[in-house]
C-alpha cells in the first residue's frame, strides 16, 4: 500500500511538472528578439536614441520585446543598412539617407538649404514630409521614426572669414555637404567620420563640414581650432524595420512602436540640439575654439551660391515624376509650423 502510495504521488508530481513545462512553454517564447543595427559608434547621438528607443520599447511592452543592439557598424554598415534590413540580416536599422542621395530623394530635399534652424524642427519636418508622400523606396519597410541631425557647420584648423579663406581647402564631407562646399570653392573629400580624425592629423584634410557635436564626440576640437558658422544642411535619418518582422508583431505592439514615432523624433532632435550647445562649449572651454559668425553681407554671398543646387534638385526630381514645388512649399511651411513651437 505504501509503495503504491509513493509511486501514486511520484506519479503526480512527475504529471504535474509537465503541466507545469507546458504552460511556461509559451510564456518564454513569447519574448519577442529584435536585433537593431546602427552604424557610427556607440557615444554618437544616432546610437544614444537607439539605445532610448530600445529602453522605451522593452518598457511600454512590459518586457514582452527584448531588443540587442549593434553600434559602430558590428552588424550592417551605414551604406548597406537599407538593403540588409529588406533582406533580414538586421530586424531594425538606422540609416542616413544622405549617404545615397539618389535613392532617398523626396527625403533628402530637407539636405537642400532652406532655413531649417536645428535638429528638432527637421526631425519633425522630416517625419512629416515622409508620412505625406510615403515615397515607394520605402515600401519593402516599415519606418519607426525618423530625425535629423542639426545644421552644418565648418570645423577647421585654420580661420575660414570668407569664401577667399576657404577657395581650395581640404574639408571632409558627406552627401549633399560635399556639393555645398564644391559651390563656395572648397575641395570636399569623401571619408567615413571615424577616419578624420587621423586625416585632420596628417594634413590629408583641413577640416569637415558636418553638425557641431562632432567637435566634442569625435574630439574634433584638439585639432580644430575654428568654427564657422554657416547653417546649412542637415542630414535626414530614418529608422526602418524589415517588413516580414513588422507583420508577425502582435497589435499591442505595432501600437507602441507607432505611438513611439513622433516622440522619438521629438526628443532625438531636442537631444541633438542640447548636445551641440554643450559641445561648442565644451570647446570654448577646453580648446579655446574660436566661434566666427559671418557679416550679414558676407553670408548672403555663401548663401547665393546655394540656390542653383536647389533649382537643380527641382529639376531633376522633376524629371522623376515627383511633384518638386510642392515638396520645397511643403518643407518650407512646416519649417515655420514647427519653428513656431
Amino acid at each position: 500500500m505504501g509503495k503504491r502510495l509513493i509511486f501514486s504521488t511520484t506519479l503526480f508530481l512527475f504529471a504535474f511538472a509537465a503541466c507545469l513545462m507546458i504552460f511556461q512553454a509559451p510564456v518564454m517564447a513569447d519574448t519577442i528578439k529584435l536585433t537593431y543595427a546602427n552604424f557610427p559608434p556607440a557615444p554618437t547621438f544616432p546610437c544614444v536614441q537607439m539605445e532610448r528607443w530600445k529602453t522605451e520599447v522593452e518598457k511600454r511592452t512590459n518586457g514582452k520585446v527584448e531588443v540587442k543592439t549593434f553600434p559602430g557598424g558590428t552588424l550592417l554598415g551605414d551604406k548597406e543598412m537599407m538593403d540588409g534590413v529588406i533582406a533580414g540580416q538586421a530586424n531594425i536599422g538606422n540609416l542616413c539617407m544622405a549617404y545615397q542621395p539618389g535613392r532617398f530623394i523626396v527625403t533628402n530635399a530637407t539636405s537642400l538649404h532652406l532655413g531649417i534652424p536645428d535638429a528638432r524642427v527637421g526631425s519633425l519636418v522630416l517625419l512629416d514630409l515622409y508620412n505625406k508622400y510615403k515615397p515607394e523606396e520605402f515600401a519593402k519597410v516599415k519606418v519607426l521614426t525618423m530625425f535629423t541631425t542639426a545644421p552644418a557647420n565648418i570645423m577647421s584648423k585654420t580661420p575660414v572669414r570668407n569664401l577667399n579663406d576657404i577657395k581650395g581647402m581640404d574639408l571632409r564631407a558627406s552627401g549633399g555637404a560635399a556639393e555645398i562646399l564644391k559651390a563656395w570653392g572648397a575641395n570636399p573629400v569623401g571619408m567615413p567620420m571615424p577616419a578624420t580624425v587621423e586625416a585632420l592629423q596628417k594634413g590629408t584634410v583641413k577640416g569637415l563640414i558636418s553638425s557641431l557635436e562632432a567637435m566634442k564626440d569625435f574630439k574634433f576640437a584638439e585639432l580644430c581650432r575654428y568654427i564657422t558658422m554657416t547653417e546649412t544642411s542637415i542630414y535626414p535619418f530614418a529608422v526602418v524595420m524589415n517588413m516580414e518582422t513588422w507583420n508577425s508583431l502582435p497589435k499591442d505592439v505595432q501600437k507602441v512602436m507607432d505611438d513611439l514615432a513622433v516622440e522619438q523624433a521629438e526628443w532625438t532632435g531636442n537631444y541633438m540640439d542640447n548636445h551641440v550647445k554643450e559641445s561648442v562649449e565644451w570647446s570654448k572651454q577646453n580648446y579655446k575654439v574660436e566661434v566666427i559668425t559671418l557679416p550679414p553681407a558676407e553670408k548672403a554671398e555663401w548663401d547665393k551660391r546655394l540656390q542653383p543646387m536647389n533649382d537643380k534638385w527641382v529639376t531633376d526630381a522633376k524629371a522623376k515624376g515627383l511633384p518638386a514645388e510642392a515638396i520645397i512649399s511643403d518643407i518650407k511651411a512646416l519649417i515655420k509650423k514647427y519653428s513656431k513651437k
